[in-house]
């Protein structure tokens, strides 16, 4: 393992130098490659450099616990010893976890749609209680959540919103919240208090950039209408809303959210780039197979992936088993422990079938 590191270490050093040379900084697509390849292999150096400092001072604890004399001084060494060495097993698990093989589109922002399912009005209450619980979670992750687009429900809610979420690993830790989200719960206007259940559904798809996916402008045609609200009443007198059409896919992507037509329209694009890279993404995940078969799904859209039931405060994740009875600090935004967990799951399946 230690040589692997020292081989990581001497690449990172590399990239460094690589990215303040002229010619690199002068094209984009490079530019962004070797940046991402930069702090990518940087959180793995940053473990190897507490890995060897931790090293170092287990061997000057024992070096003095074999040649000191005075005993205060050999008891203080053994105390260091004693805490070094779990954290040296800490080390070791976080650096072998950062060595496997990872999703490449992991880093990447997000395009996350969520839509309200079977249930009416409840379901529409639903999906914009799951926004406000991603909104809260990209709050602490330090993340910045923009709307694109959004159909508001008739009782409050969404029938269907767009998000684009931008930050640090979005992708790895959003990617698991695609499929079929469950609610039970009694709603407001229910008189007899009887409980529903109603489903949402979300996709989380990676932001696909312009080098990720080739986009004939001639295969897309463009659209413009007047910004509209709920009920379907004008908001703008301007036609600055874009809907974007891909005719090869019939893959159809809209925005009316800015005022700004170009905006709108750079948005619609930004989504509809997205769509068409996830649907690449799946053909090459069936292609490879095992991996999206296992434990924690296959991220279809259609898997029953959570249900949150308020009368008995619990939220339980189907793919791993796993239940918290907090519901409402998870839709708070405390959703740590789920994502970690299905990166730990997801960790498990990339050992034991060898698929990176």
């Amino acid at each position: 393992m230690l040589d692997k590191l020292e081989a990581i270490r001497l690449r990172y050093n590399d990239v460094s130098e690589e990215l303040m040379q002229p010619d690199v900084m002068s094209d984009l697509k490079r530019y962004k490659s070797l940046n991402k390849e930069y702090k990518e292999l940087g959180k793995i150096v940053a473990e190897y450099r507490n890995y060897q400092q931790v090293l170092s001072n287990i061997e000057n604890a024992r070096q003095v616990i074999s040649t000191e004399k005075d005993e205060d001084f050999r008891e203080m060494a053994k105390a260091e010893l004693d805490e070094l060495g779990p954290e040296q097993e800490r080390l070791e698990g976080a650096i072998k976890d950062l060595l496997l093989p990872r999703d490449p589109n992991d880093s990447k922002d997000v395009i996350m749609e969520i839509r309200a399912g079977a249930g009416g009005d409840e379901a529409a209450l639903f999906a914009g209680d799951l926004q406000r619980m991603y909104l809260r979670f990209a709050e602490k992750q330090g993340w910045k959540m923009e709307l694109v687009d959004a159909m508001e429900g008739t009782a409050g809610g969404y029938k269907e919103i767009i998000l684009a979420v931008k930050g640090e690993d979005v992708y790895g830790k959003l990617k698991f919240e695609s499929g079929v989200h469950r609610v039970q719960r009694v709603p407001a206007t229910e008189t007899q208090g009887r409980i529903h259940t109603s489903v949402a559904s979300v996709v989380v798809m990676p932001e696909a950039e312009e080098f990720d996916i080739d986009l004939d402008m001639n295969d897309i045609r463009k659209d413009l209408f007047m910004s509209s609200g709920p009920g379907g009443q004008s908001v703008n007198t301007t036609y600055s809303a874009v809907r974007l059409t891909h005719l090869p896919t019939g893959l159809v992507a809209q925005c009316q959210d800015q005022k700004s037509q170009l905006k709108n329209f750079d948005k619609a694009l930004q989504v509809l780039r997205s769509r068409i890279f996830e649907i690449e993404l799946a053909k090459k995940n069936e292609a490879e197979g095992a991996i999206r078969k296992s434990m924690i799904g296959s991220g279809d859209r259609s898997d029953k992936v959570r249900t949150y039931n308020y009368p008995q405060g619990r939220v339980t994740d189907h793919r791993i088993g796993y239940t918290v009875h907090n519901l409402p600090s998870v839709m708070d935004g405390n959703v740590d422990d789920f994502v970690e967990n299905l990166r730990i799951a997801e960790s498990a399946e990339r050992l034991k079938v060898g698929v990176s």
